[in-house]
């Protein structure tokens, strides 16, 4: 049977307590008991992501996510969902830099269905992988790829601005979408080989959160996961490590089809899992966090040249984290207007400091999406996951709050000093195209799709 241990509530946890386990075959088990209502979540994070991949092999970790719902040794075709569908459960999994994972909620009475379900995939999913789908679920990627980045407007500055904030051959330079080229190059011996890699009961991180009994649910976790065996063969990830600042200004100037101009950028900022984040993620919240930070209501409010602002935090363990600021001009505004009083409004937080008002609105704030996490089964299920996996200690997640609650202004005020600066940040600049210019790709655009229609005729 599993080794484990039993974790008292701790100061800040807001009584919220979880147990530790390790399987034999390395798998880590996290149990909460919450009696609430009678639903109970489960949560697989992976220890893959794209920063895990290779050039020329982009967005294999995200087509992976799509092929484990392709079927298993004893669950066919899209078994998966119907199962946890037909139990009353939801489901799905999402692909990140730094991991990828799988969660259902159930009905409490249906927990044993869906840890079988996963264990099923983990442990038999080749069985299942072939050729048909494998082709089904690139073109299914490659599909998502044209509906959220290709066809929308600004959908691919996420991944311009990750290429400019990140160098060349940085692990985190590309996004987890992953190119149409990588992925039309991916073969099935790839799939086989990343899932031998990576998908192994010791690089994984299993919690369980809800109306559980934990004695019942630690047996059927041993019952249906613990004859996996484990793999040694993983590669370390590429060192993610970068100079606290950028050094200069990189710029891009993007001519699309878009409702407005826009100022994008993304600022480097310090890593999650420290205090430096923490004040980070507040001087962002204050600047940039909702219609009472500083930068809404200079622009929106005041002068009226955007019509949207925002400055949040993205949270990356393996690398800087980025400060993610999007800025929509109104009007015929133009760009530098915006920018100068981005800068002027910076340069004075960074001189001034976060009022307390500022401070205790900001903490309150960061606190409240903090209770939203972690006050459904769903999420802290999550969370209970993602502290295990990306620092190793899942009793985190119930004490993340305390600690950023614990940050001074003056931590803030520093940080804004340090790094937001014009010398840190990649930006990124949407100049709409002039009416005949878009007549002109919509041309292009119809006349490709004729040749096209005519060479498959």
């Amino acid at each position: 049977m599993p080794m484990g241990h039993t974790a008292t509530a701790q100061a800040g946890s807001g009584g919220l307590t979880a147990t530790e386990h390790r399987l034999a075959n390395g798998l880590r088990v996290v149990l909460s008991e919450d009696h609430l209502t009678p639903v109970a979540a489960v949560c697989l994070w992976y220890d893959v992501g794209s920063r895990h991949e290779v050039k020329g092999r982009t967005g294999l970790a995200h087509l992976f996510e799509h092929l484990m719902f392709q079927g298993s040794a004893q669950v066919k075709g899209n078994g998966h969902f119907e199962l946890v569908q037909g139990a009353g459960g939801s489901l799905n999994g999402t692909t990140s830099f730094e991991r990828t994972n799988y969660f259902e909620t159930m009905p409490a009475h249906q927990l044993e269905l869906a840890l079988w379900l996963e264990a099923d995939r983990m442990g038999s999913l080749l069985a299942a992988l072939d050729e048909e789908s494998m082709e089904n679920q690139r073109d299914v990627v490659k599909n998502e790829r044209r509906q959220r980045y290709d066809n929308v407007p600004y959908g691919t500055a996420f991944e311009k601005l990750t290429a400019l904030a990140y160098p060349e051959g940085h692990p985190y330079h590309h996004t987890p979408i992953g190119s149409m080229a990588d992925l039309d190059a991916a073969t099935l011996e790839d799939a086989r080989q990343f899932f031998r890699t990576y998908y192994a009961p010791n690089n994984a991180v299993l919690s369980v959160v809800g109306d559980i009994d934990p004695e019942q649910t630690l047996a059927w976790i041993e019952k249906y996961f613990g004859s996996i065996p484990s793999h040694d063969g993983k590669p370390a990830p590429r060192d993610g490590s970068l100079p606290d600042v950028i050094g200069e200004q990189l710029r891009e100037i993007v001519e699309e089809e878009v409702p407005a101009r826009a100022l994008m950028a993304a600022y480097r900022l310090p890593q999650d899992g420290t205090r430096a984040c923490d004040a980070a993620d507040l001087a962002l919240t204050v600047l940039g966090g909702g219609e009472s930070s500083r930068l809404y209501n200079r622009l929106v409010r005041r002068d009226r040249t955007a019509v949207a602002a925002g400055f949040g935090l993205l949270r990356l363990a393996g690398a800087p984290s980025l400060g993610w600021l999007d800025v929509k001009t109104s009007g015929d505004v133009e760009v530098p207007v915006i920018e100068t009083a981005i800068d002027e409004e910076l340069a004075r937080f960074a001189e001034e400091g976060p009022t307390a008002e500022e401070m205790e609105r900001a903490q309150a704030q960061l606190e409240r999406e903090w209770l939203d996490r972690l006050g459904t089964v769903a999420g802290r299920a999550d969370e209970l996951c993602r502290y295990a996996v990306l620092f190793g200690d899942p009793q985190l997640a119930l004490t993340a709050v305390q600690r950023v609650l614990e940050v001074t202004a003056e931590e803030v005020q520093e940080v804004a000093k340090t790094r937001l600066r014009p010398d840190n940040r990649a930006v990124l600049v949407y100049e709409p195209l002039a009416p005949e210019a878009q007549d002109a790709e919509e041309a292009a655009a119809v006349a490709g799709t004729d040749e096209n229609e005519e060479a498959a005729k």
